[in-house]
């Protein structure tokens, strides 16, 4: 099996990114850089420690550190802001790679169990499964990055008079699925894949559209951002209503914050980000429960109706005022019976939370 093994990553390797045959120490040599910051490129990537001795790299592997390098001379670049760079899209795609495969799986376990064919039938076949993949998705992994650089530039522009000494302001919430450690016990891989794939659905439905960055997804939590602190409640509010009407997934708490925050490798940082993580914490299912900045920013917006509650100790944090943010109360008397019972229940849920 071994040799199959090896067999089946030496053929891949030469279909999607050429013969492997260099060293590490040749590569490094060949591209102008120092084995070092070779090596420091490489695990950046998310690639454990090759032996010196080892062929595994390719022309390809010499081309890409000869580009970093230009980079680097070329537009004066920190080294250090490179290997950020490189740290967080490494993992992105690696998730992506991993998904991609998913996809082939069933096939990859079909061909490598067939008793009838030799080692390099099998890697023949795995490499024409790999190259498949390649060709059909490389086009639209380039398309998506071009897409998201054009939104990220427009909300950098958009927000760059918000910055402060401290980072740049903004509004950050938490969606956190509400029992979902019960959940995972009591379903099916493929039920409990369905609740999250859903879960997953509903915040790209929802964050975009509003004007929100989904920063990032980890099972039963969804972390977002966005510039204008109004578009941030429109999307505490559309989540808990949208999972709170899907036949799916169960109800979910929203905790939101306003404030400035830093950005390091993908993601953001800061007080702001800890005190909304720590109110979906205390959040009563169903409702959205937000810091005081942005209670008093929306109290006078009719679009909303908010209720401030007492002082709580927040962990980390100390104590401080927070909010309960919801649609305003439906005074039409022809108002729909589905209107009045919502409201109803989210009264239900403000008075629960006004308990912790």
């Amino acid at each position: 099996m071994a040799n199959r093994n090896t067999t089946v990553w030496e053929t891949v390797s030469k279909a999607l990114i050429g013969t492997p045959e260099l060293r590490a120490g040749e590569v490094a040599e060949q591209a102008g850089v120092t084995t070092g910051q070779a090596r420091r490129f490489w695990q950046a990537l998310g690639f454990p420690r090759v032996s010196t001795d080892a062929r595994v790299f390719t022309r390809q592997d010499v081309a890409m550190l000869r580009a970093v390098a230009a980079v680097l001379e070329r537009e004066h670049l920190d080294p250090d802001v490179l290997v950020q760079m490189t740290r967080t899209t490494g993992q992105a795609l690696a998730r992506v790679a991993t998904m991609h495969v998913l996809s082939i799986a069933a096939e990859i376990e079909r061909v490598t169990s067939a008793p009838d064919l030799s080692d390099k039938d099998v890697a023949d076949a795995v490499a024409t499964l790999g190259e498949s993949l390649q060709k059909s998705h490389e086009p639209f992994l380039g398309y998506i990055w071009r897409r998201h650089l054009l939104a990220a530039i427009s909300q950098t522009v958009a927000t760059a008079s918000g910055r402060t000494t401290d980072g740049e302001m903004g509004s950050v919430g938490f969606d956190d699925l509400v029992g979902f450690t019960a959940i995972r016990q009591q379903l099916s891989d493929l039920e409990l894949a369905r609740v999250v794939g859903r879960f997953e659905e509903i915040a790209y439905e929802h964050i975009p559209d509003r004007a929100g960055h989904i920063i990032k997804i980890i099972g039963d939590e969804v972390m977002f951002s966005t510039s204008e602190v109004t578009a941030a409640a429109e999307i505490a509010l559309a989540l808990a209503e949208a999972c709170e009407a899907d036949e799916v997934i169960p109800s979910v708490r929203v905790g939101l914050a306003l404030g400035p925050m830093m950005a390091w490798e993908g993601d953001w940082y800061g007080t702001t980000v800890n005190l909304a993580s720590r109110l979906v914490g205390i959040a009563y299912p169903g409702t959205v429960l937000v810091s005081d900045e942005v209670g008093r920013r929306l109290e006078a917006d009719p679009a909303f109706t908010l209720r401030e509650l007492r002082d709580v100790r927040i962990k980390g944090i100390g104590r401080t005022r927070v909010w309960v943010l919801r649609r305003p109360v439906p005074d039409d008397p022809q108002a729909s019976k589905e209107a009045r019972r919502e409201h109803k229940r989210r009264e239900k849920a403000e008075k629960a939370a006004r308990k912790f």
